[in-house]
Parts: C-alpha cells; sequence; structure tokens
C-alpha cells in the first residue's frame, strides 16, 4: 500500500513545476485538474494510483505505434533534469550535441552527427527549432522561451512532408502551455548556487465565453561563476526576463483561434573562453583554474561600440514575435494555418582570444526578423486506414549584421581596428504532402513528398580598418530548388512490438560564410546539402508498464555536407570558412530503456553511438598551416583531402536518471535519485587532434521531491555535476589562441513550487 501511495503523490505529473492543465491524464489527483469524479476524491482508489504511476514513466502511449525515433519529453521531465535553455537538451536526448557560440546565446546543433558550426548564425541550420509549430529561421530568436512548456520532442533525421520547413539533421520542437477554461495559476522560485535565482509564474483562465488567455513570465538572475584573477571580477551572472501572453478563442466546437505573443529582454553575462593554446606568437598563456578567466575591455573600443567603458563579455539581446493557429474541422478534414512573425536584436561582446590583451575582441550586433505561414489539410478521422496531409510552407527573413573587432595587441600582423557589416534576404516557398495506409494484418505502407524552392542573397558588404583602407563587395545570390521525401513501412509484429524501415532524402539551401572577409572568393556561396538516411528502427513494451525498449539504427549518406572548413588569406592568415564535403557519410543507432524493475524503482537511459567520415573533402589543413607560420613566418597553404578522416563528433553520448519514490506521510510522498550525462570526445576542427579536440566527460547530479497528494506544492533539493568536475563544452579558434568555453562548475540549490 506504500507504493500504491507513492504513486498518487509522485505519479502525475504536477502543474507546479511549469504550471500547466494535464487534462490528458484522466487518473491525476488534484480539483485543479481536469480529472474523473472518482481520481478527484479525497480517498482514492488503490488500482487508480497504481496506473497513475505508471502512466508518468510509461508516457505516450499512441507514440508506441508511430514509425519514428524521436525522444518526446514531459514537462514535469524537463523541469526534474534542470532544461532551462537549448543547451540542455542535450542531457535528455541520444545523439544530441547542443553548443554555446562563444558562450553565448547563438547555438549550433549537431544531430546523429548532422550539423556544422556557424558562427555568424545567418544561415539555415541542420536542425531547426520549432515553438509552437513555429519554426525559427536563426536558432537564437529561441533564447530566453524556454518556461511554461507542456512538453518537447526531438526528432533526427531528414524532416518537412508533413509540416514545416525541409532539414537534414532534423528538429526540436517545444510546444508552450494553452489557456484553459478554468481558473489556474501558480508560481516557482529557484534559488542555487553563486546567488543563481529562476522566478516564473502564470495565470490561466477565461475571459468571456468560449475566450480564455494565458499569461506566463520567468526572470533569471545571477549565477556567475568565473572570476578575473587580475582584477577579481566576477563574470557570468544571469539578468534577464521574459513574458508570453495566449489568448484562446473557440466560436464553435469545431474552430479554434489562437493567438500568442512573447517579448524577451536578455542582460546576462556570457562564459568567456579559456585559451588552451597560442597558435600566433610566442607570449605565455595565462594559468588559469577551472573557475578563472581573462578578458579585456578597452576604452576605444567600448567608445566605437557606443557601450560603457569595462563592459563585460555579455549580451544585450531583445526577441519579440507573435504567431495565430487557426484550424477548423469540416469532420472530413482538417485545416490549419499558422502565421507568425519573430524579431531579433541582438548586442553581444564577446572575448575570443581569452586573455587580458586585445587581441581577439568582438562585438557583434544583428538586426533579424522572419515572416512564416504555413496551410495544411489533413484527414480528421485517426481511425481511417487512409491517412493524409498536404500543405504549403512560405517563409521571408531579412538581416544586418555588424561586427566590430579590437585586434590592438595583435602586432605586428594587424594592430587595429576593424568592423564589418552586411545584409542578408532571404525567401522559400514549399509544397509538401504525406500519406499512408494500413494494410491487414498490421502493415503499413507510407510516403511523404517535398518541393523546396530557397533564393538569398548577401549584401553590402563592407570591411573596414579604422585609420586604414576600406573594402567594400558587391552582393552575391544563390538559389536552389529541390525535392526531399520519405518512403516507408511499419508492421505491427504483436499489440506491443512495433517494427518500422524506411528511407528519407533531406535537403537544406546553401548560404554564405560573412565574417572577416577579406577577398572577394570569400563569398562565393557553399552550395545546398542533401542526404538519404536509411532507418531501421523497432518500438516495444515487453513487459507493460515494467519495461520499454525503443532503438533504431540509421545511415546517413551526404552529398556537399556542409561544414566549417578553412581557407588561407595572402598576408593575412587562416580564416573559417563554411564549404562543401563532396562526399561523406555517417552511421549508428540510439535507444531509450524505460525500466520500472520493482515497487519504488523507476529508471531511464538514453544511449547514442555514432561514426562517420568524410569521403572526400579538399581542403586547407589548420594546423600544418599554422605550424609552417610559426617556423617560417609566411603564410603558406598547406593543403590536404580529409577523405577517409572521422567527422569528429562524439561517438557516444549517454544520459539517464533513476528515481525511488515512497510514501512517507499520509498523503505525502518523496522521490529521489541521480542523474547523469556522459559525452565523448569532439573535434571542432576537421581531423582535430590535441588540443584540437574537446576531451570527453561525465557528469553526474542528483534530486530530492516531496509533495502532497493533492500535488498543488512541491519542494525539491537538487545539485548539478556534484563531482564538481571539470570540463568543456564547446571550442573555437581566435585570431592568435586556441580556447575552450568551460562547463559549470557544481551548483547546489533548492526549486519550491505551487499551483491551484
Amino acid at each position: 500500500m506504500a507504493f500504491l501511495l507513492a504513486g498518487s503523490v509522485l505519479g502525475a505529473a504536477p502543474c507546479l513545476a511549469q504550471g500547466q492543465q494535464k487534462q490528458a491524464r484522466p487518473f491525476a489527483v488534484g480539483k485543479h485538474r481536469a480529472s474523473k469524479p472518482k481520481a478527484a476524491s479525497k480517498t482514492p482508489r488503490p488500482e487508480l494510483i497504481e496506473v497513475n504511476a505508471r502512466r508518468r514513466d510509461f508516457n505516450h502511449p499512441a507514440a508506441q505505434h508511430l514509425p519514428d525515433a524521436d525522444t518526446r519529453l514531459t514537462a514535469e521531465r524537463l523541469t526534474q533534469r534542470g532544461v532551462v535553455t537549448l543547451r540542455d537538451m542535450e542531457r535528455v536526448a541520444p545523439n544530441l550535441t547542443v553548443q554555446s557560440i562563444n558562450g553565448t546565446a547563438s547555438t549550433n546543433f549537431y544531430l546523429r552527427g548532422a550539423g556544422f558550426n556557424d558562427f555568424t548564425q545567418n544561415n539555415m541550420g541542420p536542425v531547426l527549432t520549432y515553438f509552437d509549430d513555429v519554426p525559427f529561421a536563426y536558432s537564437t530568436m529561441a533564447s530566453g522561451l524556454m518556461f511554461d512548456l507542456e512538453d518537447a520532442t526531438v526528432t533526427p533525421g531528414p524532416v518537412g512532408t508533413q509540416h514545416g520547413q525541409s532539414d537534414t539533421g532534423g528538429e526540436i520542437r517545444f510546444r508552450t502551455a494553452d489557456p484553459t477554461d478554468r481558473w489556474h495559476y501558480g508560481a516557482s522560485q529557484d534559488i542555487a548556487s553563486y546567488a543563481r535565482s529562476r522566478s516564473e509564474a502564470y495565470i490561466s483562465g477565461p475571459l468571456a465565453r468560449n475566450l480564455s488567455f494565458r499569461l506566463a513570465g520567468q526572470t533569471r538572475q545571477g549565477g556567475g561563476w568565473q572570476n578575473n584573477p587580475i582584477n577579481g571580477d566576477r563574470l557570468g551572472d544571469a539578468d534577464s526576463w521574459a513574458l508570453r501572453g495566449k489568448l484562446k478563442w473557440t466560436p464553435d466546437s469545431h474552430t479554434t483561434i489562437l493567438l500568442s505573443g512573447h517579448f524577451v529582454q536578455d542582460n546576462s553575462e556570457v562564459v568567456t573562453a579559456v585559451p588552451v593554446h597560442r597558435l600566433i606568437g610566442s607570449a605565455p598563456l595565462p594559468k588559469l583554474s577551472h573557475q578563472q578567466a581573462e578578458w579585456s575591455s578597452r576604452p576605444e573600443f567600448a567608445q566605437l561600440i557606443g557601450r560603457k567603458e569595462g563592459i563585460k563579455p555579455s549580451e544585450h539581446n531583445q526577441f519579440w514575435g507573435w504567431d495565430l493557429h487557426f484550424s477548423h474541422d469540416f469532420g472530413y478534414a482538417t485545416v490549419t494555418s499558422i502565421s507568425a512573425f519573430e524579431t531579433e536584436r541582438e548586442g553581444e561582446y564577446t572575448d575570443q582570444d581569452g586573455t587580458a590583451q586585445s587581441q581577439a575582441d568582438t562585438y557583434r550586433t544583428v538586426d533579424a526578423n522572419a515572416f512564416t505561414q504555413e496551410l495544411r489539410l489533413s484527414n480528421s478521422r485517426p481511425n481511417d486506414r487512409f491517412q493524409w496531409v498536404v500543405g504549403a510552407f512560405y517563409q521571408r527573413s531579412q538581416m544586418q549584421q555588424r561586427f566590430f573587432f579590437d585586434y590592438t595587441d595583435y602586432v605586428p600582423a594587424r594592430g587595429y581596428l576593424q568592423a564589418t557589416n552586411f545584409g542578408l534576404n532571404q525567401e522559400s516557398t514549399s509544397e509538401f504532402g504525406h500519406v499512408s495506409y494500413r494494410l491487414p494484418h498490421h502493415v503499413t505502407l507510407f510516403a511523404g513528398l517535398l518541393h523546396q524552392l530557397d533564393d538569398r542573397g548577401i549584401t553590402g558588404l563592407q570591411s573596414q580598418i579604422f585609420g586604414g583602407k576600406t573594402l567594400n563587395f558587391h552582393a552575391e545570390n544563390t538559389a536552389s530548388s529541390q525535392f526531399a521525401g520519405q518512403v516507408g513501412v511499419s508492421w505491427q509484429i504483436m499489440p506491443r512490438e512495433l517494427l518500422y524501415y524506411k528511407m528519407s532524402k533531406g535537403f537544406k539551401p546553401g548560404g554564405f560564410t560573412a565574417n572577416n572577409t577579406q577577398i572577394q572568393a570569400q563569398l562565393d556561396p557553399f552550395k545546398p546539402e542533401t542526404v538519404l538516411t536509411y532507418e531501421l528502427g523497432f518500438k516495444s513494451d515487453p513487459i507493460p508498464d515494467r519495461l520499454r525498449i525503443n532503438a533504431a539504427a540509421f545511415y546517413n549518406d551526404y552529398h556537399n555536407q556542409q561544414i566549417l572548413g578553412t581557407v588561407l588569406i595572402p598576408n593575412y592568415g587562416p580564416l573559417s570558412e563554411i564549404t562543401n564535403a563532396p562526399k561523406s557519410e555517417s552511421w549508428g543507432f540510439e535507444g531509450t530503456l524505460d525500466i520500472h524493475p520493482f515497487k519504488h524503482v523507476f529508471v531511464t537511459q538514453n544511449l547514442g553511438w555514432q561514426r562517420g567520415n568524410f569521403q572526400d573533402f579538399p581542403t586547407v589543413n589548420r594546423a600544418k598551416t599554422n605550424a609552417y607560420y610559426a617556423r617560417t613566418g609566411t603564410w603558406k597553404a598547406i593543403n590536404d583531402n580529409f577523405g577517409g578522416v572521422d567527422n569528429g563528433q562524439p561517438k557516444l553520448t549517454l544520459n539517464g536518471e533513476a528515481n525511488w519514490r515512497q510514501a512517507i506521510a499520509p498523503g505525502y510522498g518523496i522521490e529521489f535519485g541521480p542523474d547523469w550525462s556522459y559525452r565523448g570526445s569532439q573535434a571542432i576542427t576537421p581531423g582535430g587532434t590535441g588540443f584540437y579536440r574537446l576531451p570527453p566527460y561525465f557528469l553526474l547530479g542528483a534530486h530530492v521531491t516531496v509533495r502532497p497528494s493533492s500535488e498543488r506544492w512541491q519542494a525539491t533539493i537538487y545539485a548539478s555535476n556534484i563531482l564538481n568536475r571539470q570540463y568543456y563544452e564547446s571550442g573555437g579558434q581566435a585570431t592568435t589562441t586556441y580556447f575552450y568555453i568551460p562547463g559549470a562548475p557544481r551548483f547546489i540549490g533548492g526549486r519550491i513550487s505551487c499551483g491551484f
């Protein structure tokens, strides 16, 4: 009976952590839920409590019959694992790496090894981010929006035949909580080491007949853990707030209109780089402990960029947008329209050389906006043998960027201030369709097709050396027209065992490298990327509510894979440039294991393994080129072909958690257990060895949560990186140094939340 009570207390996903209403869980306990009368009684029936506990861990039962390798995550799981930013998603999904660019809010994604490092963020990424079915043209636009969530889904492999845009690597989709037709409200407060504070609140309810709203907000403060040994300054404090509002109107039982808007202000400091190797010059690098970092900010540079003297590496960003969802069910088909507009206003200061000298201090401004429109028509009858969806998607985006560089102490090679600015215009349209047909003997055939046109151009690029020459470059354009698609078969072998096989072709348009341009040839567009993916997977619940095994194996055949390579600019030095590897491949597998071996114990384990190599990739060998310059003082391109070289992505990723759930008093329960994550070694540059490779790391965390059966509040004590391991999240190269971005040290905190 103790276990049954623990199921009541800890089994249902609480609205406490994120404030959402879990109407889809009919056995959840609490007056604030849309529950069956028996489950809402003060003394629930034991058998219902037992089901409740199992439903919590073996969630998404309908998805067990879908032929995909998606990772589906509840809001409760995200909260428990401390997922509050896009970067944190790599801790809860297999074969996923999400890395900050120079410690900032800008991110690069790698899913099943598909991804590329784009510092300027002006190109379409191989993994798209969606919020409420709206794709974000630039990943930075999603910064600060991960609060008041309903759930999240990570989809690996080519996408685009059922919704949104085509892509080669996959997508990460977030669903935020919708307005409710009954009043609900709640708040949470999270306080941790280094004066870190995270606060959330929401209110939701009816405004009039068939009209309801939801308003949610978040603030984040403190948490800076780096310090400068020269002057003792602390770095890394968060300073951001965000609001999201939703208005829902259901004029009749077949029609829903949902209007949403959000605003984010982020003035947070960023984690700064730690130099690990000097590429140019002979000055010694600073000797730093794990929580130390050096940075510089010359008054002349601060005046140039219009910021106050003594500026620290930091963000000064604003993001806002709106989206309008309309759906109507005609009985035989449902029409859905999604219109959205997103903006980005970014000011970002980074010290990329990681020293007290001004050798690669950078300030970037971004002014971007994107409009998207999706229209689709789909079958309204889920039990029909024939299922179908057809639709169209349109996107128009515009961007203006300006980079300021302080090379004053990079002498004799440069020793000046420099600025580069450019504009980008992009427009794309696509049409897509997907069908499936259920044959006898539980066999289903499915196929999808997408056609996409993309046109983008870079304009007005200028590179200016203050006190020196100014270079102006003419505009460049690139256009592409490609097909993508999917075909496959699934077989429901037994009621709880599914086997599927599918082939998918993905497409991603070309683009431009626009950072630190010195010659016109650097603006030559790189080509579109295509991939043919073969995937075999299965889903199984061999012991219902006790054991779940989901796994998939894949092979990716890439043509013109877009990757950050190297070019040598005469009398200037090597620079990064996005280019194409004509032929490459990757393969691997991923799996998720959910176990409830005996009462009280629940375990989830994600495993991802992948390998890949370039079969043909001519480029400049950066390491050999730098070594030649160090010996001779002359820049000479050492060309190489990385054919047969490993793609450098982490071969093994692991993450999981174990929980013990127990009743501690009548009407109260406790949950506690560890969580863990591991990421293998990663090469930052193709063929990278030594300091060009990020070392592997393993992190361990834990939590203890207490909450009553009413679930109107909960209290948690948690710790991350308990062992206080020194590790690095990402890396890169500035002009004179090669650097790593260090990961956070041990954090110990507490979180309390309530919801009504």
